[in-house]
C-alpha cells in the first residue's frame, strides 16, 4: 500500500479542526485508511543516521498514512482532506469550464508517435493561486503518480507548463533525436535530445528513465505553435515553460502507452486542484440492501454514498438512486463498487450477523489430495521439496534439454519483461536443474522433488492452453531406484559436473 506523509498541523488546518492521535486514527479506520506512524523529520533522521545527523532537523509532527493502492485520489494532502471532509459532510461536484475569452486549447497528435508513445491527453487549470505548500504538494503528487499508476513513467509521463509563456495549438510528434534541440529544465544552454541522453546518464533521478526511449529511432516531443519545445517525454520538460509560484494557468499533458492510465492520471492531476466533471450511475436501494444485508431507506443509502465522495440523489420513483462518480474515483467501475462503499459508510461492524440460508460442505479436489499424499511420502523418503517459477526462458525448456522449442507445445509470453521469463514451463525438470546448479556447494547427495503444474498449448485451438499436474523427482550424485540418468550434454548445459538422475511423472492419470 502507498504511504502518504503529511504535516499534522497543516492537515488539521485544512480539515478545519484538530484531533487527538487516537481520534484521527479512528477516523482513518472508519474511512478505510490506516495511520501507520506518527513521527517527525528529526525522528526519521535520528533513527536512520543517528542523533548527530538529526541535529537541526524539523520537529514538525508527520502523519504517515497507508492508503489503498487503487485510490490515486488520496496520494496528496488535498485528496486526503477532500475525502475525509466529504466522509463527514458532502461530496464535491466537478464540472468542466470553457475559457471565457478564447477557444479551448488543442493538442494535435501526429502519426509519427505511433511507434514510440502513441497516446496523449491534456487539460488546463485556470486561475490557480499557488502557495509554497500547494506548489510542493502539486509536484509531489506528480512524483507519486509517476511511481505508482504510471509505473515509473513507462505507462504515463506527466508534463506541467505555465500556459501564459506558450501558445496553442500544441503538437505532439516524434522526430530523430538529432533534430530535437531545446533548453531543458534548470539547464543553462540548449542541447539536442541525443546530447541529453549522455548528459543525464549520471543524473541520480533522470537516468532511471532514459532506457524508455533511448534506443528508439524517433523521440517523442511536444511543441507549441511557435515551435517552442514544451517537453521531451518521458524524460524532461523544457525550461521555457516551467511553472512557479506565480503561475496562474497550468497546461498539463500526459503522454502514454496506455490511454486508460493516461486519462486516470490527468483526472487525478486536475481534480486535486480544481473542479472538473462527473459521470453518473443509477442503481436501486433494494440492490444495496440485499447485497450488504441491511434494510435502510433510499434516502439513507443516498446519504451513505455521499459520505464516500459519491454525490447521490433519490430519483422521482423513490426507489432508484442516481450516483455521480467523480473522476477522482477511478476505482469505481461497477455497481458492486458502489455497494461496497455503502457498506463501508454504514460500518461493517454495524451490519447484523445472520445465518447463511444455504449450507455447503467443502472438500479437497482429488488432484490436490493426491498431490498432498505424494508430497508427504516423498518427504518421508528423504527428498526435499522445491518450488520453482512457472515461467522460464525458452533455452531452459528447449536447448538445455536437447529439444526443439517448436516441438515443446510451449505457451509464449507476448511481452516478457526479462529473458528469464519468456514461456510457461512445459516440464519441471529445468527448474530443478537450475536449483541444483545454484546449490552445487551443498553436500551430496541432493534429493529434490517438485509437484506442480505445467502449461501446454492446446493444438486444436488458436489461443488456449491447458495445465497439467506433474511430479518431478531428482537426485544428484547417486542414481536412486527407477530414476533415469540424464544425458551428459544436459548436465553440462546446466553447469553440473556430477551424474544426475530424474523421473518425470504425469500424475493426473492416477486419479
Amino acid at each position: 500500500m502507498p504511504t502518504v506523509s503529511v504535516k499534522r498541523d497543516l492537515l488539521f488546518h485544512a480539515l478545519g479542526r484538530t484531533y487527538t492521535d487516537e481520534e484521527f486514527d479512528e477516523l482513518c479506520f472508519e474511512f478505510g485508511l490506516e495511520l501507520d506512524e506518527i513521527t517527525s523529520e528529526k525522528d526519521i533522521i535520528s533513527r536512520e543516521q543517528g542523533d548527530t545527523k538529526a541535529e537541526g532537523a524539523s520537529d514538525v509532527i508527520l502523519y504517515k498514512i497507508d492508503v489503498p493502492a487503487n485510490r490515486y485520489d488520496l496520494l496528496c494532502l488535498e485528496g486526503l482532506v477532500r475525502g475525509l471532509q466529504v466522509f463527514k459532510m458532502e461530496a464535491p461536484r466537478y464540472r468542466r469550464v470553457s475559457p471565457a475569452s478564447s477557444e479551448p486549447q488543442r493538442l494535435v497528435i501526429t502519426e509519427e508517435t505511433t511507434a514510440v508513445r502513441p497516446h496523449a491527453v491534456a487539460a488546463v487549470l485556470r486561475n490557480i493561486t499557488f502557495t509554497q505548500e500547494r506548489y510542493d504538494s502539486f509536484i509531489e503528487l506528480q512524483e507519486k503518480l509517476h511511481q505508482n499508476v504510471c509505473r515509473k513513467r513507462t505507462l504515463v509521463a506527466i508534463g506541467t507548463h505555465d500556459l501564459d509563456t506558450i501558445s496553442g495549438p500544441f503538437t505532439y510528434t516524434a522526430k530523430p533525436p538529432g533534430d530535437i534541440r531545446f533548453k531543458p529544465l534548470n539547464q543553462a544552454k540548449e542541447y539536442t535530445a541525443q546530447e541529453l541522453m549522455s548528459l543525464y546518464k549520471t543524473d541520480s533521478h533522470l537516468r532511471h528513465y532514459l532506457h524508455i526511449i533511448e534506443d528508439e529511432p524517433l523521440y517523442p516531443v511536444i511543441y507549441d505553435s511557435n515551435g517552442i519545445v514544451l517537453s521531451l517525454p518521458p524524460i524532461i520538460n523544457g525550461d521555457h515553460s516551467k511553472i512557479s509560484l506565480n503561475t496562474k494557468n497550468v497546461f498539463i499533458e500526459c503522454t502514454a502507452t496506455d490511454l486508460t492510465k493516461a486519462k486516470i492520471v490527468l483526472d487525478m492531476m486536475v481534480t486535486m486542484f480544481c473542479e472538473y466533471c462527473e459521470e453518473k450511475e443509477t442503481l436501486s436501494a433494494d440492490f444495496i440492501n440485499r447485497k450488504v444485508g441491511i434494510s435502510e431507506s433510499t434516502e439513507q443509502i443516498a446519504q451513505l454514498l455521499t459520505k464516500m465522495c459519491l454525490r447521490s440523489e433519490v430519483m422521482s420513483d423513490g426507489e432508484q438512486i442516481e450516483v455521480e462518480i467523480p473522476p477522482t474515483r477511478s476505482d469505481v467501475i461497477h455497481a458492486c463498487d458502489i455497494m461496497e462503499d455503502a457498506a463501508m459508510a454504514y460500518g461493517f461492524n454495524n451490519i447484523p450477523r445472520t445465518t447463511p440460508r444455504t449450507y455447503t460442505v467443502a472438500s479437497q479436489l482429488p488432484l490436490n489430495k493426491l498431490s498432498e499424499l505424494l508430497r508427504q511420502d516423498l518427504a518421508a523418503a528423504g527428498f526435499t521439496e522445491a518450488l520453482t517459477f512457472a515461467l522460464c526462458s525458452q533455452e531452459d525448456i528447449a536447448d538445455k534439454l536437447l529439444k526443439n522449442i517448436s516441438e515443446t507445445r510451449a505457451c509464449h509470453i507476448s511481452n516478457p519483461k526479462t529473458a528469464e521469463f519468456q514461456v510457461a514451463r512445459t516440464t519441471l525438470l529445468s527448474g530443478l536443474l537450475k536449483t541444483v546448479a545454484a546449490n552445487r556447494k551443498m553436500p551430496l547427495p541432493l534429493r529434490l522433488f517438485e509437484i506442480s503444474d505445467v502449461v501446454l498449448k492446446d493444438e486444436t485451438k488458436d489461443s488456449t492452453f491447458f495445465p497439467g499436474r506433474c511430479a518431478e523427482i531428482f537426485a544428484r550424485g547417486k542414481s536412486i531406484g527407477r530414476l533415469g540418468v540424464l544425458h551428459p550434454d544436459v548436465i553440462n548445459r546446466f553447469e553440473l559436473t556430477m551424474p544426475c538422475s530424474a523421473l518425470d511423472i504425469d500424475i493426473e492419470p492416477f486419479l
